[in-house]
């Protein structure tokens, strides 16, 4: 059974609560301007290293956030903290579209009319062979069947295929049979309209 000083020692604040919830604050500005000015390609994991980055710098920062406490009640207060913030701002981007196209950038066309676009990927540092593995990522098998691939503000990289998909495909066939149905019943009901009792 857990003595009662381990239990005080698990929830006492090593540090004064304002600190606990002023370095999350300032942590996650750093990293909203850090994550912007270094690229969307860090957002889309284009490589295991961009994994990397992204795994190490959580791990860079975690002493920032909690400084010399340990206690669950500095977790909890540290990590509540990170989640408010993270709300109002997502919240205060929502209604701000304008701020939030600054904070998060344009999209980035990569290929466009089939054509890939090699001073766009040289501007966001993804070579061919990564665009393709994020087209293979996405069921597309070459880039030549690619129409557009649009690099999202948010990192990832959307494809859009040349051909339809054989999903896209029985869609548009399954759309065509029941505007011949509507068309067909149409006829039907007009010529029993049109039938003379009797």
């Amino acid at each position: 059974m857990i003595e009662a000083k381990a239990w005080a020692d698990m929830f006492a604040l090593g540090i004064p609560i304002a600190e606990k919830i002023i370095r999350p604050i300032l942590v996650y500005a750093f990293l909203v301007v850090g994550l912007r000015l270094a690229g969307k390609r860090e957002l889309a994991q284009v490589t295991p290293f961009d994994l990397i980055v992204l795994m190490t710098l959580s791990n860079a920062v975690q002493n920032a956030i909690i400084g010399d406490d340990n206690s669950v009640s500095g977790g909890i207060i540290g990590a509540t903290t990170l989640l408010v913030v993270n709300y109002l701002v997502v919240r205060f981007l929502y209604d701000h579209q304008k701020i939030s196209k600054i904070v998060e950038g344009d999209a980035d066309m990569l290929i466009k009319d089939g054509r890939i676009l090699h001073d766009r990927l040289q501007a966001e540092l993804i070579t061919v062979p990564e665009l393709e593995v994020a087209a293979h990522r996405q069921g597309i098998a070459s880039l030549d069947d690619v129409e557009k691939a649009i690099l999202e503000s948010g990192g990832t990289i959307s494809f859009i295929p040349k051909t339809p998909t054989p999903e896209m495909t029985r869609h548009i066939e399954l759309l065509e049979k029941l505007a011949q149905m509507e068309k067909e019943l149409a006829g039907l009901n007009t010529r029993l309209i049109e039938r003379p009792a009797g």
